[in-house]
This record gives C-alpha cells, sequence and structure tokens, in this order.
C-alpha cells in the first residue's frame, strides 16, 4: 500500500500522543511541509474496529470471604466500660460520675466526691484502699476482742488501747511493734512486681482489655486456694475482689464508729451495745427490712419528690397476705368463737366458784 511520507508522519504522531495542527512544520530531516488532511484519509483507509463494551467480556471478580465476628466471653475478660452508658453515680445518683470510673474494676460505682482519682493515679488509690480495708477488717475484729477476753491491766478502763483512749506503756509496746511490722511490709511491697506470678499473670490476662497493670493489692497470696471459689473466670475473681473491697469499706466504717463511740462515751464498744450481746433486737430488725423491701422501695432520688412505692411485685404480695388472713378468718372464725365463748364461761364459773367458797 502506499501511503505518503506526511500520512506515515501523523500515524508516528498519534501514536506517540502528538497532534499535528493545521500548518506547516519543520522536521528534523530537513523542511517538510506536512498538511494534516491526508490523515483523514489514512484513517480512512485503515477502520478500527468498535468493541462494544457489553459484549466484551467482564472478569468475575470473587466477593471477599465473610470475616468471622469474633464474641468475647464477658466471664474470660473482663469488659471495660461497664457504667458508659450512664453520668451519674451508681453508689449515689445525685454526684456525676467520674469519667475514668467507668465500673471496669471490682469496687468501682463511680462515687468520688472530692475527685482524688482525677488528681491521682488510679492503681495507687486502689492500692492505698485495699492496705486500709485490709487493715480495718483486721482492727474491727480485734477491737471488741481485746475488750472481751484482753485482761484488764491492758486495757483503758475496759476500752481498748487507742490515739483517742489512751495507752499504757505495754500496749503502746505491742501497738509500735505492729506498726513497725507493718511500715516494714509497706517498704519491701510498695513496689512489687506482680508479673511473672501466678496470680500476676492470671490477673494481666483478666484485665487486658482494660489495662496492662493486672490488679492492685495483689501479693501472690492465696494458701486456702478461695480465690476461684466464685468461679474459675475472670468475672469469678472479680466478684471476690467485689466482695473483699465491700466488706473493706463496712470495716472502715465500723472501727470509725467504734474509736468515735468509746471517746464520746467513755464506755467501751461491747457494753451495752445490741451488736454484742445476744438479743433478738439485730435479728428482727434485718427479717423487719427484708419483709419491707420485699413490698416497698424507695423511689428514684435523682427525681422530686422521694417517695415510697411498691416494688414490681408489692402489690401482689400484698392481695396474696390479705387473702390468706381472710380464709384463716373464714375457716377459724367459728372456732376462735367458740374458743372465746368457752373462756368467758371457764372465767365466769371460776368467779362463781370463788363467791361461794
Amino acid at each position: 500500500m502506499n501511503i505518503s511520507l506526511a500520512a506515515t508522519l501523523s500515524l508516528i504522531t498519534a501514536a506517540n500522543g502528538f497532534t499535528l495542527p493545521n500548518s506547516r512544520q519543520t522536521g528534523r530531516l530537513g523542511r517538510i511541509q506536512v498538511v494534516s488532511e491526508p490523515t483523514a484519509a489514512v484513517e480512512a483507509a485503515t477502520p478500527v474496529e468498535s468493541v462494544n463494551e457489553a459484549e466484551a467480556p467482564v472478569a468475575e471478580v470473587a466477593e471477599p470471604e465473610p470475616v468471622p465476628e469474633v464474641t468475647l466471653d464477658p466471664r474470660e475478660k473482663i469488659q471495660p466500660g461497664r457504667f458508659d452508658g450512664i453520668s451519674y453515680s451508681v453508689a449515689c445518683p445525685l454526684l456525676e460520675k467520674p469519667a475514668n470510673l467507668d465500673g471496669s474494676h471490682a469496687g468501682d460505682f463511680g462515687f468520688d466526691p472530692l475527685g482524688l482519682s482525677q488528681e491521682f493515679d488510679l492503681y495507687y488509690m486502689q492500692e492505698c484502699e485495699l492496705r486500709h480495708a485490709r487493715l480495718a477488717m483486721l482492727a474491727v475484729a480485734g477491737w471488741p476482742l481485746s475488750e472481751l477476753v484482753a485482761p484488764s491491766w491492758m486495757l483503758q478502763d475496759g476500752r481498748a488501747p487507742s490515739v483517742l483512749n489512751g495507752v499504757n506503756p505495754i500496749s503502746f509496746l505491742a501497738i509500735v511493734s505492729a506498726l513497725g511490722a507493718l511500715g516494714f511490709l509497706e517498704y519491701k511491697t510498695s513496689l512489687r512486681k506482680v508479673t511473672g506470678k501466678k496470680l500476676g499473670d492470671i490477673h494481666e490476662q483478666d484485665m487486658s482489655l482494660v489495662w496492662k497493670y493486672g490488679v492492685a493489692g495483689d501479693y501472690n497470696f492465696d494458701p486456702a486456694n478461695l480465690y476461684s471459689s466464685l468461679g474459675d473466670d475472670a468475672a469469678g475473681r472479680k466478684g471476690l475482689r467485689q466482695l473483699e473491697v465491700t466488706q473493706g469499706r463496712y470495716a472502715m466504717l465500723a472501727i470509725t464508729y467504734f474509736a468515735a463511740w468509746e471517746a464520746l462515751t467513755g464506755h467501751p464498744i461491747v457494753e451495752n451495745n445490741p451488736l454484742f450481746h445476744p438479743n433478738g433486737l439485730v435479728p428482727l430488725a434485718a427479717i423487719s427490712y427484708f419483709a419491707w423491701s420485699q413490698i416497698y422501695q424507695v423511689s428514684d432520688i435523682r427525681n422530686a419528690p422521694i417517695k415510697i412505692e411498691y416494688t414490681k411485685d408489692g402489690e401482689d404480695i400484698l392481695r396474696g397476705i390479705k387473702r390468706t388472713t381472710d380464709n384463716v378468718q373464714r375457716d377459724m372464725g367459728p372456732k376462735m368463737e367458740a374458743a372465746m365463748q368457752f373462756t368467758t364461761e371457764s372465767v365466769k364459773k371460776f368467779k362463781e366458784l370463788q363467791e361461794s367458797a
């Protein structure tokens, strides 16, 4: 096929992405007159087959395989943010919940009115609370026990030796020795490493979704193997830690009550106190409160006015009690009336016998 030089140059420039204008240009091979019109002839001479996009085969793209959703068992690892959905303290709904008290730790109910968890390290604050709680649990048992069984020469007018009650030389030496031993324990264990030990590694796994520090108060001490008594998993261990810190808080309140009572009254805590003398007052109060709480409850204290209202089953319980009482009266009514009549007649005859005698 005879193709002119101009057409050949047009094909070359088109292949390289250039366009020749409708003018004369000078190439490197000399002065060449190039006219753009023959290009159309060349394009007409060499038709390009059009491809119908609809008819072109389309490669099938394989859909990605669905990634299986991994669900974490909440009993195997402690889940963070238990109270993220609320803004108030669970322990005292009138107070705002601090940001870093989200219910992830044992004993965390969002109660921090002084804001100490915002100013100090949270692990350090937990460690301090647990040490005071454990000491208070020992003291709340030892204080009244000493007043019940200790010889009088170790006491202060029958009261346990303390800062407010006073001490004698012997009890002073005993207190200083105990505080010295506890202080040495604090010094040796304040910067202890808990990882690399049995309970430390378990706690690190339990709390891995919350933080990397494990659990405060961990001394790797469980000689009776009671730590898994509520379940050998993260939730069970947290439950036992919750029980410990709750009892420790009660003990701290109780030991404060002991010291204040004896300082104000001058009498031992075990004297004329229903908690330390067998009587039916405390069991009766506990049973009464339990029965009352099955029927009534206090409304949400965040909403005024605060009211006493029925529990979920309170009205049904009251109706059941009334129905039972009515049945007893219906069944026992005639018998009770006969018994009362018999008693009245017996008393009357007894008086007649006395008068005749």
